[in-house]
């Protein structure tokens, strides 16, 4: 792991960019003398580490006293994409904007995007927690929800995750969500035009955690509520802290 940049918020947060391998990344770290629980946040899948909504949780989450690492996967943000999966992706979007069904476009970039980012992730993982000042337990938040439930099932580390929406998630990990039995988070809006309700629910009744809890809150994919931010932090405080 290389760092290549760093700076120091107003909140007192460092912020560090960094690259593993072809796998770039960012870190953000409290100031802490202790080593503190560190925390995978994922964006939605494809969209870049940098992205405004991901940076602001980030930073907060970082000012609460933890670590909280994100990175570009293989075929998220500005790293290459095959050309079937741009190809997948603007079917995607014809799909939509005429009203048809988009279950096996999704299944066909999507399910093999989520197999080829955990190595990406675990590897990330294994850097981190060699740093100085970077702890467990791991926690995963993020509305990339098909990858957090693969992670959450091969990931022994992973002790705790809050997730998004989850509408749209590849047949395999609704399946695997049956195997997660960590405490979850399970935020959803419920206008979301993005991700069908009723599929939402029927996730969150599969997984297989005896602690999970559902925050659902009326507007659309982007309108989730600042005090679930806080909420979030609460829930991580009581299960990796």
């Amino acid at each position: 792991m290389q760092f290549t940049s760093e700076q120091r918020l107003d909140d007192g947060v460092l912020e560090r960019e960094f690259t593993l391998g072809e796998i770039p990344g960012t870190l953000w770290t409290p100031e802490s003398a202790a080593p503190v629980p560190l925390i995978l946040m994922a964006h939605n899948n494809g969209l870049p580490k940098g992205d405004p909504r991901l940076v602001a949780r980030a930073r907060y989450t970082a000012s609460c006293g933890y670590s909280v690492a994100t990175i570009d996967a293989a075929g998220c943000g500005d790293r290459p994409r095959s050309a079937a999966d741009e190809q997948a992706r603007a079917e995607l979007r014809r799909a939509r904007r005429a009203g048809e069904p988009v279950d096996e476009i999704f299944e066909s970039f999507i399910g093999p995007m989520v197999e080829k980012a955990v190595p990406d992730w675990q590897s990330t993982l294994d850097a981190l927690l060699d740093l100085p000042g970077i702890g467990g337990p791991v926690g995963y938040s993020g509305g990339w929800t098909a990858l957090g439930i693969r992670l959450a099932v091969v990931e022994p580390r992973i002790a705790a995750a809050g997730f998004f929406a989850g509408g749209y998630v590849p047949r395999a990990q609704r399946e695997e969500a049956r195997q997660v039995t960590i405490p979850l988070l399970f935020l959803l809006q419920w206008d979301d035009e993005g991700n069908p309700r009723q599929r939402a629910l029927d996730l969150f009744d599969a997984f297989g955690s005896e602690a999970k809890t559902l925050h659902a809150n009326l507007g659309g994919h982007t309108g989730t509520p600042w005090f679930e931010l806080e909420d979030g932090v609460r829930f991580l405080n009581r299960h990796l802290k």
